[in-house]
């Protein structure tokens, strides 16, 4: 039995809240049991000086955590004067798994922050920031398609996250804490709603796990996903 009581194959409870900040152009309050994750999506009308005079758009990611997220209180990085590497790791998946997603050429020369700041960690925050950005992102562009910046949405598919791990010898998905501090394997998966791949971040903590757990490990993430996607549809309708 999980410590949540969950089956193998079960997600935590999960729900998004849109619109929870009210200046941004696009935001969404994620939660995935007891973690939950403010994403925001702020738009500029200017792109890095790579981008300049190339017609294209970008989307970056920042993330960061309350210093009481967790059990024990953490410093803010901002008092620390710089950024952990986890925390650098983080946003920049952020950012590329959205951009898998986004045709930048028919953005404009704009560029759209994903500001993720997880309020309350019980294990999964970068799977739940992927996946409630880009509720953030989508309306975002709707908010952009209103004010006639672009005549259509550049979003090209769906992009959502979702852990899975090695407990007790079995497979089992989208880990709370609990299960995460102790599991003997655990994966991340960013997935699209068509199969692609974006991104799969894997571990063994304990022994190296075999081909077939991760071939477990792998459907159920596809499993997980598939339900996030719905999710994400329904929240944004």
């Amino acid at each position: 039995m999980r410590p949540s009581g969950r089956a193998a194959d079960a997600l935590r409870d999960v729900s998004f809240t849109t619109g929870f900040a009210h200046h941004a152009e696009g935001s969404c309050l994620i939660r995935m049991g007891g973690t939950e994750v403010l994403c925001t999506a702020s738009v500029e009308g200017r792109v890095p000086g790579f981008l300049r005079g190339t017609g294209q758009g970008w989307i970056t990611a920042e993330y960061g955590m309350l210093p009481r997220a967790t059990h024990t209180r953490g410093d803010r990085e901002a008092a620390r004067g710089k950024q952990s590497g986890r925390t650098q790791e983080i946003q920049r998946l952020i950012g590329r798994s959205l951009r898998a997603v986004v045709d930048r050429g028919a953005m404009g020369e704009c560029s759209i922050t994903l500001d993720c700041d997880v309020l309350n960690a019980d294990g999964g925050t970068r799977c739940a920031s992927i996946t409630g950005a880009w509720v953030a992102l989508s309306l975002a562009f709707r908010h952009m398609e209103r004010n006639r910046v672009i005549a259509k949405s550049p979003m090209s598919g769906q992009v959502a996250a979702v852990s899975c791990g090695l407990v007790d010898g079995g497979a089992v998905l989208d880990l709370d804490y609990a299960e995460d501090s102790g599991a003997e394997a655990d994966a991340n998966f960013v997935l699209t709603e068509g199969g692609g791949i974006v991104e799969i971040q894997g571990t063994a903590e304990k022994a190296p796990f075999s081909e077939e757990q991760f071939s477990q490990l792998m459907r159920l993430a596809k499993q997980g996903t598939a339900r996030l996607f719905e999710m994400q549809q329904s929240a944004l309708a």
